[in-house]
């Protein structure tokens, strides 16, 4: 129980943050280029109650930590209105790549504070990472992987908001059908990951790419550390 405690401890925090943040930089960017939506909404706040989302904000992870599963969550979205952007079709893929583009800053950042912290908090002859040096790993992880799995090009994703901008006009129409369908391929991917994890579903998909990403944060938290 104690370690399930810890993981909790160390989880809760990371994942708030970075999901949050990504919430608030959509409104940020959305703000900027002509949409006050989110800030008439009041959510451009960094108080996570504003923010939260009791099922996929605190439920889902939990479950899945617990689980020893994937972990992410999502958050109340904060509202873009796309005809009210002073060029809805480029800026709503600013919009949507603002979000991912933070969760890497933050990475960065925790990457970088590791780098600094580690040394002094794991001296030569401790048994292994405090639950300090274990929050910021966490916290790199989770960013990376919230940033690379809102990239994925399924509706309602950031991806699929970028991969609608670069579409040619004529193909948008038949991209935009899929977004009904959207919730259920993403329903469909909980569930395989779940209660099929031998496919390896996230580990063909996203996998590579979060794997390859951590390995460069954790170079820079270790070129950061000396």
């Amino acid at each position: 129980m104690s370690d399930t405690v810890s993981l909790i401890i160390v989880l809760a925090p990371a994942l708030i943050v970075a999901i949050v943040f990504h919430e608030v930089a959509h409104g940020l960017v959305a703000s900027w280029l002509g949409d006050p939506t989110a800030r008439e909404q009041k959510r451009l706040s960094l108080n996570p109650l504003r923010h939260v989302d009791p099922v996929g904000t605190l439920l889902v992870p939990g479950m899945l930590a617990l689980a020893s599963g994937p972990i992410f969550g999502w958050a109340k979205p904060v509202p873009v209105v796309k005809r009210r952007l002073r060029n809805p079709r480029y800026g709503m893929m600013a919009v949507a790549a603002a979000g991912p583009a933070t969760n890497f800053v933050l990475a960065a950042l925790g990457a970088i504070a590791l780098g600094l912290l580690a040394p002094a908090l794991a001296p030569d002859g401790a048994d292994g990472p405090g639950l300090v040096t274990q929050g910021l790993f966490y916290f790199i992880l989770i960013n990376i992987f919230l940033g690379m799995f809102n990239l994925l090009p399924i509706p309602p994703f950031d991806g699929s908001h970028i991969v609608e901008g670069l579409l040619p006009r004529r193909y948008v129409h038949l991209y935009e059908r899929l977004r009904p369908f959207g919730m259920l391929l993403f329903m469909g991917l909980v569930l395989l990951t779940w209660f099929a994890p031998g496919l390896g579903v996230l580990e063909s998909t996203i996998g590579p790419p979060v794997d390859w990403a951590l390995r460069q944060y954790l170079s820079l938290a270790e070129a950061v550390s000396g």
